[in-house]
């Protein structure tokens, strides 16, 4: 399918999923102006997004089966496969995340309608970054999602935690958009562009080394997106934004906020700055530093939420091995790990809502014991969760680590995915207690347990996702093709670096 940018129909049906999602935000907007006081209106919202977002994944299938590209020279929005794979991982944390909230939100008295209306702007802002082909576009749509996601940290406004982790992430949040706007205002003076396909031949025309002010923004741009995907030294805000947010909030920033942070990344890097080799090194360091700092931190907490905090950081590295390929094959292990790390992140937060109250900030990795007696069936399901964290063998996160294992030995990155296997390792240090406990321990009390339940959607998400998750570890054929096919299209135009 060629799609004529030069047209009003072709603009149209090039930001369809971008068009459809904001028309369902209208519906949902309305909707929660005309009824907002029970919770059954609250539910009612909840229905209408999840058509919206499924209605939008619709869409971005459609696009992608059409092989729906643009004829002549791209756009300030990408039209190509890597775009529609990274929108459907988005799509699908957000139609989890609203899943594991229809229930829980009503059991915590959160009468927030608009918490429904957050998550769709917030996903609206996603699509924009994953399929941005230009620095402006990237940059208005993590704002977008940024400016939604800080007020869904502190939707619950009777907690203090909450408030604290709104205001932690909206503080340190604008200071990571100060560096990456001005990064951007460095990597525009240095080349006359924000267009990454023109600012790529801009580079190759000033030869092996660019100019100090291009790398400049460069470094900036690194470290702004390092704030927004919790790597280390930039990982401040993790632990207390994901602890005192609402807990299907927290799976969603975890998965959804943080793909949509590396998808945008990967494009720039490999997109505007393939041919810089410069920031391989500093990504390098960047994943060692971070999968050695979250493995060891996580290793000393207790409250099941913060270890999941800190182990979010760990994973953050892994996933920065695969950008450090610099490479097709690395851009497509960061899709399948995207995929996989979605479900298990969303499946394993899905079981803490169930285990806990008051946003489960005191449910610690000991209040799980007797689980797998009492409540066989969620435990059975913990388990496939955290041995698929940990990336045991028979499970999607063995295979995606696998995935980028390869990438990294492709690249003669040796000796990272050497770092990568050893704190995998030590993951096993805070990732198999939970285990043991459920299986080897009694119950504290006989009590215990009795208000341990997965209720309503939540239960198809906890489920399905356990299932999705031993399902592509021992069938990963049909992720593999998703991810190869979708890390197409990254590299510019050689019409561009012809110039």
């Amino acid at each position: 399918m060629s799609i004529d940018l030069t047209t009003t129909a072709g603009l149209m049906l090039a930001l369809a999923p971008e068009l459809v999602l904001t028309a369902w935000s209208l519906v949902v907007m309305l909707a929660i102006a005309w009824r907002h006081q029970t919770a059954e209106d609250q539910w009612r919202a909840g229905v209408l997004s999840l058509v919206g977002l499924v209605s939008t994944l619709l869409v971005v299938v459609w696009l992608w089966q059409g092989d729906a590209r643009a004829t002549g020279v791209a756009g300030m929005v990408a039209l190509d496969a890597f775009r529609y794979a990274a929108a459907t991982v988005f799509l699908l944390g957000a139609i989890l995340t609203v899943l594991l909230s229809l229930e829980y939100v009503s059991r915590e008295r959160i009468q927030a309608p608009e918490y429904y209306l957050l998550i769709l702007f917030a996903t609206l802002g996603m699509l924009l970054m994953g399929g941005g082909s230009d620095l402006v576009v990237i940059f208005l749509g993590l704002e977008l999602m940024s400016v939604a996601v800080y007020v869904l940290a502190g939707i619950d406004r009777r907690s203090a935690f909450a408030a604290e982790a709104a205001l932690k992430y909206f503080l340190l949040g604008a200071f990571a958009s100060g560096f990456l706007l001005y990064g951007i205002a460095l990597v525009y003076g240095a080349t006359g562009q924000t267009s990454l396909p023109l600012i790529a031949a801009r580079l190759v025309e000033f030869g092996p080394e660019p100019n100090l002010m291009a790398l400049l923004g460069l470094g900036l741009l690194l470290i702004g997106f390092g704030f927004k995907v919790a790597a280390v030294p930039f990982h401040m805000w993790t632990p207390d934004v994901y602890d005192g947010s609402p807990t299907p909030i927290t799976a969603f920033i975890a998965a959804a906020v943080k793909a949509a942070g590396f998808a945008a990344l990967v494009r720039v890097l490999l997109t505007g700055f393939g041919d810089v080799a410069v920031w391989h090194q500093a990504v390098w360091w960047l994943a060692v530093v971070t999968m050695v700092v979250g493995n060891l931190i996580a290793l000393a907490q207790r409250q099941l939420k913060r270890m999941l905090a800190y182990s979010s950081i760990a994973h953050a590295g892994y996933l920065l091995v695969a950008v450090a390929s610099g490479s097709q094959a690395g851009a497509a292990a960061f899709l399948f790990y995207a995929v996989a790390y979605t479900l298990m992140t969303l499946g394993a937060f899905g079981m803490l809502a169930a285990a806990g109250r008051d946003g489960e900030r005191n449910v610690l990795i000991d209040d799980l014991s007797g689980l797998g007696a009492r409540r066989p069936w969620l435990a059975a399901a913990t388990t496939v969760f955290m041995l698929s964290l940990l990336g045991f063998p028979g499970t999607a996160g063995f295979m995606g680590k696998w995935y980028i294992l390869s990438a990294a030995i492709e690249a003669d990155q040796r000796l990272l995915a050497v770092v990568l296997v050893v704190t995998s390792v030590v993951s096993a240090g805070y990732y198999l207690p939970p285990i043991m406990v459920m299986y080897m321990r009694e119950a504290a009390t006989p009590e215990a347990h009795g208000g341990t339940q997965v209720i309503g959607a939540a239960r198809w998400v906890v489920g399905a996702t356990a299932a999705a998750l031993l399902l592509f570890g021992l069938w990963p054929n049909r992720v593999l093709d998703f991810a190869r096919r979708g890390s197409e299209g990254l590299r510019p135009p050689a019409s561009y670096t012809a110039r």
